[in-house]
């Protein structure tokens, strides 16, 4: 069983540090992934804190590769490079304009229209970077399980650890835990008031970004950017290093 102190990594889509959006996110979250400790915002209140306990361990954004522990063997400096290798081949993906959405109880930012090629994407990650990760844990397995799952979902989960992908993938950026029904009209409105302003730019996938959640319990951050084909180089070491 591993440790408590363990690291986790995620291959997350999330928009430019310097992006409104970001900050919006990252203030109505209250938490920014980015490290920066001057945000403020909506999401204050006791009530606004249960809203997002949930997303607000992730940071703001869309899951590429879900979180997972390195196997045995495997470095994050290894990983790295094999993200960096893996952007700089790829042209970056669109998404378009976003849309607040209920998803299955709770609130996400979605593409406004479909976009086919961002389960295309997703699944190359998805199958590409699995050679980095550990077995789930007894523990992890039994959490996934809590949730009903389909037999596709539940082969997913076993073979990727990861229910969502593939022909189940959908691409969305939470923004709240689940909403009881009486409490969604009030809750989307003040989404609304929050977010609408930043949705219509056309957006797209042209940086991948290595979250870390070092210990059990931890938020995640941003560890390292790459930016895809096209997008220049390695685009920062947030860590420091």
């Amino acid at each position: 069983m591993p440790e408590p102190s363990t690291p986790r990594y995620a291959i997350y889509y999330t928009p430019a540090r310097e992006h409104p959006l970001t900050g919006a996110a990252s203030a109505w979250l209250g938490h920014d992934p980015f490290g920066r400790t001057d945000i403020t915002g909506a999401a204050r209140s006791e009530a606004d804190a249960l809203l997002t306990s949930e997303p607000r361990r992730y940071g703001f954004h869309a899951t590429l590769k879900a979180p997972f522990r390195l196997r045995e063997g495997a470095s994050v400096d290894e990983l790295e490079w094999a993200l960096s290798r893996f952007a700089s081949s790829r042209p970056p993906c669109p998404i378009g304009s976003l849309k607040i959405d209920l998803l299955g109880g709770f609130f996400a930012l979605a593409p406004a229209t479909p976009i086919p090629a961002l389960r295309g994407f997703a699944a190359q990650i998805v199958e590409e970077f699995d050679r980095f990760r550990a077995p789930m844990d007894s523990p992890e397995l039994q959490r996934r399980l809590q949730r009903p799952l389909d037999e596709v979902e539940t082969s997913h989960l076993a073979q990727w650890g990861y229910p969502y992908v593939l022909d189940r993938f959908l691409f969305h950026m939470t923004l709240t835990d689940r909403v009881p029904e009486e409490g969604r009209a009030r809750t989307r409105a003040r989404l609304e008031k929050v977010f609408q302003p930043h949705l219509s730019a056309d957006f797209r996938i042209d940086t991948l970004s290595l979250f870390v959640q070092e210990h059990r319990g931890g938020n995640f951050v941003v560890r390292s950017q790459f930016a895809l084909k096209g997008e220049g180089l390695l685009k920062a070491a947030i860590s420091g290093r």
